[in-house]
């Protein structure tokens, strides 16, 4: 085990990521043989296969995933010996959080320059998609912790909260509930809806808090971004459940209306971290960053 070194380990975190030994070696700058030669010498030391081979893919297997989490520590250490005698103490590494939607589009961007600004760090990389896949790539090592709008069970995620916003239904100015001053639950019987695709928060949201309380609804269409259901709304095609963050610029606009109807629309935005991740100094001073982080407008503190 002794000969077990760091750039075979490097190759394996990259592999698991990339999926080939094509794509993972044009991501390390290496030959494909070269990349082939160590992951074969580190599971000749190891004694085990670390990946099944399924249609010219790498899938980590069992053995691969009791190593994944060890690796990517003694990588992160590694790189923390790297930075340890530098002049500057400052924070340092590679920092890549991923973020579901309404998150990754209406907070994160203000959340990260405020980082920056008070830590003076800039290498953060920023990977928005829909709560499902974001929490996917944190279980497979591909993202260092994630910001998300629906909380998740996942066995091997530490979810905690770090702020909330609140959802709100909206409709086309021209639709007659538009002009009235309250709204009840009744007014959206055999109504249509745009909705966001399976894995997103705001679906979720919609599905466990509004659509249970109404007898007859159709989804109208299923779209994969919010910018998609503003329009669709705008348009006439029906109501959305948005986030009031994601849809404050449209109503502003003129686009939609927010509808005033009595349920509670509060819900939490999650931190998550996988719990075998070794946490750098970077990673931690992140998470205490984002757990005493305030919006700072107040705009955006009146959605919150």
């Amino acid at each position: 085990m002794s000969n077990i070194s760091l750039k075979q380990l490097k190759v394996f975190t990259t592999i698991t990521q990339h999926k080939t030994l094509t794509t993972a070696a044009e991501a390390l700058f290496l030959s494909k043989a070269a990349v082939s030669m160590a992951l074969s010498e580190l599971e000749k030391h190891i004694g085990h296969a670390l990946f099944d081979r399924v249609n010219n893919r790498l899938v980590l297997n069992q053995e691969g995933q009791k190593l994944l989490p060890l690796a990517d520590e003694l990588l992160s250490r590694s790189n923390a010996i790297d930075q340890l005698f530098d002049e500057d103490n400052s924070l340092s590494g590679q920092l890549r959080i991923g973020a579901s939607d309404t998150i990754g589009n209406q907070v994160a961007p203000y959340l990260l320059s405020q980082f920056r600004n008070t830590y003076q760090h800039q290498q953060q990389s920023l990977f928005i998609s829909n709560s499902a896949l974001i929490c996917e790539k944190l279980v497979d090592y591909e993202l260092d912790i994630a910001l998300i709008e629906g909380k998740t069970l996942h066995p091997q995620l530490i979810s905690t909260q770090f702020s909330q916003d609140e959802m709100c239904i909206v409709c086309s100015p021209s639709h007659p509930l538009a002009q009235q001053e309250k709204v009840t639950l009744r007014d959206f019987e055999q109504s249509e809806w745009m909705l966001r695709e399976a894995g997103s928060g705001s679906r979720e949201f919609f599905l466990r808090a509004v659509a249970p309380r109404i007898e007859h609804w159709h989804e109208a269409f299923q779209l994969n971004t919010t910018e998609a259901i503003i329009n669709c709304v705008s348009a006439g095609l029906g109501f959305g459940c948005l986030s009031k963050l994601a849809a404050q610029s449209a109503v502003n606009d003129g686009r939609i209306k927010i509808l005033n109807v009595p349920l509670d629309m509060k819900r939490r935005f999650w931190l998550l971290v996988h719990k075998e991740k070794y946490q750098s100094p970077l990673l931690k001073c992140f998470i205490e960053f984002c757990h005493q982080w305030h919006q700072g407008s107040d705009k955006e503190n009146e959605s919150l």
